[in-house]
C-alpha cells in the first residue's frame, strides 16, 4: 500500500502533475462517504449533509 502512494507521488513529483492531488483527495473523500453513508448505524447522522 505504502509502494503505492509512495510511486504516485514519484509520478506527480516527475511529470509535474500536482493538480491531481486535489482530485484524488476528493475522489477518495467521496468513496469514504459512499463505503460509510452505506451502513445503517451512520446514515441518520450524515442525512443532514447530504
Amino acid at each position: 500500500m505504502w509502494s503505492l502512494i509512495r510511486d504516485f507521488l514519484a509520478f506527480l513529483k516527475q511529470e509535474k502533475k500536482w493538480w491531481l492531488v486535489p482530485l484524488v483527495c476528493l475522489l477518495l473523500l467521496l468513496a469514504a462517504i459512499i463505503v460509510f453513508g452505506s451502513s445503517a448505524a451512520l446514515a441518520p447522522f450524515m442525512y443532514p449533509f447530504m
